[in-house]
């Protein structure tokens, strides 16, 4: 238990840059506080004791505005920023070192008993509000866009966006991700056809960054050459 707190806490500052002090986790994160008991409802549920670990997930729902269910399956390092309004079904499966912003649904789409909700694999991102419906499976370092809808698989690696959601698989988009990640940003998955200015910019900013990167890694190769040739 105490190694999964620490996991916990470290993955906090890793995400959140807002984050300043383990007290201040403790005592002011939602998301940490639902997940931690989560855990408790999760034993309970697996002990059999179905009522009490309801009551104890509805009791964390009034405090966190975080609605997990018991027989949920949740992996280590799980991380839920903000949190308001974040939804859990009973049959979700959510692999390790997921990210969930507030508003994200995993819901189900059917009354049937059996599995009715996603899986998230391993370093899954969802950004805020999004809904992923049904028993879907969302694969390793997958990206869902902010307000995302998705009702079909979304295979390891990319990126789906959009009502209902698609899957980025361009060049542009990886390349795009990659120079947002070494700035230390997030793109938050964005589609590239929007049609907001801001996000336009933004993507111009992002492109721009990236080549101005590579031509000055090619200028800096040159120099190296002019050196070794002017040495020998």
């Amino acid at each position: 238990m105490f190694e999964s707190l620490k996991e916990d806490f470290k993955i906090i500052f890793e995400r959140d840059p807002a984050a300043k002090s383990v007290i201040e986790i403790i005592t002011c994160y939602s998301g940490f506080h639902a997940v931690v008991i989560h855990r408790m409802t999760s034993r309970l549920w697996a002990w059999k004791l179905f009522w009490p670990a309801r009551f104890l997930s509805q009791l964390a729902r009034w405090i966190t505005g975080i609605e997990i269910h018991p027989g949920a399956k949740i992996g280590r390092r799980f991380f839920i920023d903000h949190g308001m309004g974040v939804v859990i079904g009973e049959t979700a499966q959510i692999g390790n070192d997921c990210t969930l912003y507030h508003g994200v649904t995993l819901g189900g789409t059917s009354w049937r008993k059996g599995k009715r909700h996603p899986s998230l694999g391993h370093s899954v991102i969802v950004g805020a509000g999004a809904k992923i419906l049904g028993p879907i499976q969302i694969g390793d370092r997958a990206k869902i866009g902010s307000n995302a809808v998705v009702v079909k698989d979304v295979p390891g690696g990319d990126t789906a966006v959009g009502i209902p959601a698609r899957i980025l698989d361009s060049d542009t988009k990886q390349s795009r991700e990659e120079a947002a990640e070494t700035m230390g940003f997030s793109a938050y998955a964005i589609s590239s056809d929007m049609d907001d200015p801001m996000v336009q910019a933004v993507h111009g900013l992002i492109d721009n960054a990236a080549k101005h990167g590579e031509q000055i890694e090619n200028l800096k190769s040159k120099l190296d050459d002019l050196k070794k040739n002017r040495n020998h």
